[in-house]
């Protein structure tokens, strides 16, 4: 009898909010035959601790590796020849269930203020630092002949081709994006976060906490 092929691709990073993680969890499954792909999803591969939750000496994460989930499967099913097409090593995380929508909208105003207070006072900072106001002066009295004690058009235009280049540099005004390409700030938390990821797993790659084949 012909093996039947299952394609499984690991993901890698995955957040639950239950204790049991199912295949289907962290990596996707595909087999021709429909039966066999339900029943590998909705197969166990890994439980919690009861306390896992409160993230103790990191027990709120572990790694899989998919050496393991080869190994169940062909365990489980004994006919199937398995084909790995995503990550070798999935880290997988236990999460509290989102708070209200209060407390989420609390935390976003409180970042955002910290992100604008925080922005606005380095610009200050750095255009002190320069003296920007004296160059102004300078170009001004040069150009037109005269001092000024005033904000001359210099300062207007100049804090306006800062907002706009502030906006076109972020790609976003508001909710809407310019662009479909990717803003700098959701490039760098993918950095920083496939970053923090690959030491996760390296570090419990290192300490021989990583579910692996037997």
């Amino acid at each position: 009898m012909d093996k039947k092929t299952v394609y499984i691709k690991g993901k890698r990073n995955t957040q639950v909010t239950c204790r049991d993680v199912y295949l289907k969890d962290i990596a996707t499954v595909n087999c021709s035959d429909e039966n066999l792909t339900a029943r590998l999803n909705a197969m166990k591969v890994y439980k919690f601790r009861q306390d896992a939750q409160k993230g103790k000496n990191g027990e709120n994460r572990t790694v899989i590796s998919i050496l393991y989930l080869i190994s169940r499967i062909e365990q489980a099913e004994k006919n199937v020849q398995v084909e790995s097409l995503g990550e070798q090593d999935m880290l997988v995380q236990i999460v509290e269930p989102e708070k209200g929508r209060i407390w989420k909208r609390a935390q976003i105003v409180f970042v955002s203020m910290i992100a604008f207070f925080g922005t606005a006072f380095t610009i200050m900072a750095f255009h002190n630092d320069i003296g920007i106001h004296k160059v102004f002066e300078r170009v001004f009295t040069l150009v037109i002949g005269h001092d000024t004690n005033n904000f001359t058009v210099l300062e207007v235009a100049y804090s306006i081709g800062l907002c706009i280049g502030i906006v076109l540099f972020f790609n976003h005004i508001g909710k809407r994006r310019i662009t479909r390409d990717p803003t700098p700030i959701e490039v760098e938390m993918f950095l920083y976060e496939k970053n923090v990821d690959d030491t996760l797993v390296e570090t419990a790659d290192k300490e021989g906490r990583t579910i692996d084949a037997p």
